[in-house]
């Protein structure tokens, strides 16, 4: 899902100045970044399909730093503009930042804040919101990251309303994305705003991606905290609960064994994770409901027992809206897409018919290691697997076909 939410009145109302123009679309690239994050924007906004009802924008790919810019693989791009570029553009996109720990060149992120004063849209996609946050552009405001990234965004920048469960955040003229692919979702919605649905609807077509995707990151979530925790006094109390999530306990009990009031413990954690620790137990709580639909065979009221939910009734509503999907739905989606072989064949850790030793132990149901391989068709309204559904699939790009169910659009 996304988040759109509604602009402040002076942001608004703020209009472009004179020199800018709403159909440029300046990219901003580095030394070091992503190719395909960089490439998504450049193929959005920088190829002409008007043949096929898209309107046109113009491209300005601008070099952030002094060239040639390396990229994946050791490519080196040249880019055809400077940052001067960037004060003609009323959008300003930039792909991807080549490292979390390293700031950005001063004189980009000046030139960031120089558009954004001037009425320009100003966007990040991945590892980009740490470029908006460094200049100053998120504080304040909700954003999105990568979710493997979203911790240390919301540590580092604690002014930031980070939410790692969107795929992209639309906050009027400034908006973010989560990684790579979600980079394309946030620039099919920026279609949409500009022009309609029908647009980006022709455009997704051309790309063969989905005009709107449904659900967010929970789905691909595959860390607990960031790694900076095992220095923080915390640390101690987020072990105790991802031992004991079988266990009924509450966030006053986190609090209590950390030794704080629950107002003192709930900022201590949003600040360290990005999140509140009521949200981010009840991820975990998914998470592992999620392992055992996976590699065992208990029922679903089982499976919320041994996940420490109050009631069956309690784990399907929580697995349904972080994941869009009942647990059995999720469960028969999953097992259809694994090979026979590889399903196991008990629950207490002996060898199944893959010959693999399970690492799931019933008395503790943290497992040693994550299969993080959630079947996309249980995400959406089948479940089937069959060559007509596939073939149903695929038309859902032909012209005239329904769109998907997806992010919330902009009023």
């Amino acid at each position: 899902m996304s988040h759109d939410s509604t602009a402040a009145p002076e942001a608004a109302a703020r209009k472009l100045s004179g020199r800018r123009r709403k159909e440029i679309v300046a990219v901003l690239l580095f030394s070091g970044g992503p190719i395909f994050e960089s490439s998504i924007p450049l193929s959005v906004f920088g190829i002409d399909r008007q043949d096929a009802g898209v309107p046109r924008y113009r491209l300005l790919v601008s070099a952030g730093e002094e060239g040639p810019l390396r990229t994946t693989g050791g490519l080196e791009l040249t880019a055809p503009h400077g940052l001067e570029a960037i004060s003609r553009a009323g959008t300003v996109v930039v792909p991807a930042w080549r490292s979390i720990t390293s700031p950005p060149p001063e004189e980009a992120l000046d030139a960031l804040r120089r558009a954004h004063e001037e009425g320009a849209r100003i966007v990040g996609l991945c590892t980009g919101a740490f470029v908006l946050a460094a200049a100053g552009l998120l504080d304040g405001r909700p954003a999105t990251t990568h979710w493997m990234y979203a911790p240390t965004l919301a540590k580092r920048y604690p002014s930031v309303h980070v939410d790692p469960r969107e795929l992209f955040v639309d906050d009027g003229d400034v908006l973010t994305s989560a990684g790579t692919a979600a980079g394309i979702d946030l620039c099919l919605h920026i279609v949409r705003t500009d022009h309609g649905n029908e647009a980006a609807g022709a455009l997704a077509r051309r790309l063969v991606v989905p005009p709107r995707r449904s659900g967010g990151q929970e789905r691909y979530l595959d860390r607990s905290l960031p790694e900076e925790i095992g220095a923080d006094p915390l640390a101690e109390v987020v072990a105790w609960a991802l031992e004991h999530l079988h266990e009924q306990f509450d966030v006053e009990t986190l609090a209590a064994r950390a030794y704080m009031s629950r107002r003192t413990f709930d900022r201590r954690f949003r600040s360290l994770t990005g999140s509140a620790p009521l949200q981010w137990l009840i991820t975990q709580r998914v998470l592992q409901a999620q392992r055992l639909l996976e590699t065992s065979d208990y029922s679903v009221d089982e499976v919320a027992g041994r996940c420490g939910f109050r009631s069956p009734v309690a784990l399907r509503g929580h697995f349904r809206r972080q994941l869009g999907s009942s647990p059995a739905a999720y469960r028969a989606a999953y097992r259809a897409r694994r090979p026979q072989s590889d399903k196991p064949q008990d629950t207490d850790g002996s060898l199944g018919s893959s010959g693999q030793v399970s690492t799931l132990n019933p008395e503790n149901p943290v497992p040693m290691q994550t299969r993080r391989t959630a079947a996309a068709s249980a995400l959406g309204p089948s479940t089937s697997l069959s060559t007509d559904s596939a073939r149903h699939g695929a038309e859902l790009y032909a012209a005239g076909r329904p769109s998907l169910p997806g992010q919330r659009s902009a009023p």
